[in-house]
C-alpha cells in the first residue's frame, strides 16, 4: 500500500515527507470513521439507542472516555463489550499508522548517516 525508500536510497524531500504523513493520517480517519459507522449501528441496533445517543456512545467508547448511557439489554451489553474491546485495538492500530512515517524517516536517517561516514 505504501512504499518506503530502501536504506540504500537517500531520505526523501520534506515536501513529499509531509504528502506522506497526511496520506496515512487520512487513512486512520478512515480506519476511525468505519468503526464510529460500525459502533453507531450497533449501539441503534443492538441497545435500542436512538442514533445521536448511539453516536455519542460509540464515539465515547472508540475515544477511550467510557460508555454514557448504560445498556439494558443483553445483547447490547455483549456489543458494547465486543466494541469497548476492538475500539483499545483500533487506537493502538490507528496510532501505529499514524506514526510509522516519522519512525521510518528518524531510523532512514540514521542510515543515512552511516552510509556517508
Amino acid at each position: 500500500m505504501f512504499r518506503y525508500e530502501h536504506r540504500s536510497q537517500p531520505l526523501l524531500p520534506r515536501k513529499l515527507f509531509f504528502l506522506r504523513v497526511g496520506r496515512h493520517v487520512l487513512l486512520a480517519l478512515g480506519v476511525m470513521a468505519l468503526f464510529l459507522l460500525l459502533g453507531t449501528l450497533g449501539y441503534h441496533w443492538l441497545a435500542g439507542l436512538p442514533l445521536l445517543d448511539a453516536l455519542l456512545n460509540a464515539s465515547m467508547i472508540l475515544s477511550g472516555m467510557g460508555p454514557v448511557d448504560a445498556i439494558a439489554s443483553d445483547g447490547g451489553k455483549l456489543f458494547a463489550t465486543a466494541y469497548a474491546l476492538v475500539s483499545g485495538l483500533v487506537f493502538a492500530f490507528t496510532t501505529g499508522i499514524i506514526i510509522s512515517p516519522m519512525l521510518h524517516r528518524a531510523f532512514h536517517s540514521l542510515h543515512v548517516r552511516d552510509s556517508d561516514e
